[in-house]
């Protein structure tokens, strides 16, 4: 791999270390609800890249398991599904004695699709496969026979178990998504699934907690950048001798700027929890809403529900908490009834906006002077 990919890795290692040592378990009172967040984010980045309708609430309320206004609703059975991948990549990520097998990945696709089943969940494609322009209708990319697709994923699942100690984990990780991206093995869920693929081999190398070792959210951000790449490397079909140097550069500006954007966000809640308890303090309210308050102030919804949730409470005292914090300006309801939530008023938002950061993030590649080395093969 060219010398200036190497130092960025080195720049990627160094803030992973970082982010190790302030996102580790008990640390701060807050690290709980920053990896909730981290854990909706990546959820709603990759599944509004493939077209689900929801939005950035909705997959905070899968990830709290909250139960949704329309529990047959297609596009938060898609947020659950995720969810139910992800929550078992975090549970495999912790067992020493895993190795990659094709039953693993099978079993990930279908509790990512099982909401539909004419999509063949934890099933390899019966037939042939093309990736369409959705606005010219062209194919973009055609898959490999389907007959091939066991093989090849064999072989994926082999590349995962045999570790070449010289190569970075991220660069196994990057190649375990593009590979699995070029077989396209399912019938669908194929883009989601190579991501989720990607976070599990990082957590498996204990890189990071995959709540904060995913970059699905900064894909879901520029995703025309990612599905450019992609084409650029695909040509059309399999061909899997052609030079992917691109795709790595892809995944290591991804991995630059989300570990970046998650140490600043680092700052930025530590700084807010101090400004929240300060208040709560000043006002003489009881600690056990700060959590609440913090989602309010984040822009989301709070209800009677996740409010006993968050504070371990019964229903009356939630109740009475909530009509504490209306009275004293911190929360503003809407609606009645059952149907009553929550918002954060103009003052704790301003007291959130006040722990906002304005730093902006060069590219790591510009500051190593890297340059696309034609040919180089990482």
């Amino acid at each position: 791999m060219p010398e200036p990919y190497l130092r960025v890795v080195e720049k990627i290692d160094d803030l992973r270390k970082r982010l190790i040592s302030a996102t580790s378990d008990n640390l701060n009172r807050w690290t709980g609800y920053l990896a909730r967040m981290s854990y909706a984010r990546l959820i709603h980045g990759s599944n509004t890249m493939e077209g689900i309708n929801a939005t950035l609430e909705d997959a905070a309320a899968a990830v709290d398991g909250e139960e949704p206004l329309k529990p047959s609703d297609e596009n938060w059975l898609a947020l659950r599904g995720h969810r139910d991948a992800m929550d078992y990549v975090i549970q495999l990520s912790k067992e020493p004695s895993f190795t990659h097998n094709e039953g693993t990945i099978l079993a990930l696709h279908f509790m990512m699709m099982k909401h539909d089943l004419s999509k063949f969940p934890g099933r390899y494609r019966p037939g042939p496969i093309r990736v369409e322009n959705s606005v010219t209708h062209e194919t973009v990319y055609e898959g490999p026979e389907s007959t091939a697709v066991p093989r090849l994923m064999n072989e994926l699942v082999g590349c995962l178990n045999n570790k070449n100690p010289t190569e970075h984990v991220i660069i196994r990780a990057a190649m375990a998504h593009l590979n699995l991206t070029m077989i396209h093995p399912f019938k669908d869920g194929n883009g989601r699934m190579a991501r989720v693929l990607q976070t599990f081999v990082l957590a498996r190398d204990r890189i990071l907690d995959p709540r904060f070792s995913s970059i699905e959210e900064y894909v879901g951000r520029h995703s025309l950048a990612y599905y450019d790449v992609l084409a650029d490397v695909g040509k059309g079909a399999w061909h899997p001798d052609h030079d992917c140097l691109q795709w790595i550069k892809f995944c290591l500006r991804a991995h630059f700027f989300q570990a970046r954007t998650l140490m600043k966000r680092v700052q930025e809640t530590s700084i807010f929890w101090e400004l929240l308890e300060a208040e709560l303090g000043r006002r003489k309210l009881p600690e056990r809403s700060i959590d609440a308050l913090a989602k309010a102030a984040f822009g989301h919804r709070v209800r009677n529900d996740n409010y006993r949730k968050l504070a371990d409470v019964s229903m009356q005292v939630a109740m009475r908490d909530l009509k504490t914090l209306v009275g004293v300006g911190l929360l503003q309801p809407h609606g009645e009834r059952r149907g009553r939530s929550y918002l954060a008023t103009p003052e704790l938002r301003k007291l959130y906006l006040s722990s906002k950061s304005t730093e902006n993030f060069e590219d790591p590649f510009d500051e190593v002077g890297a340059r696309s080395t034609p040919g180089a093969q990482p």
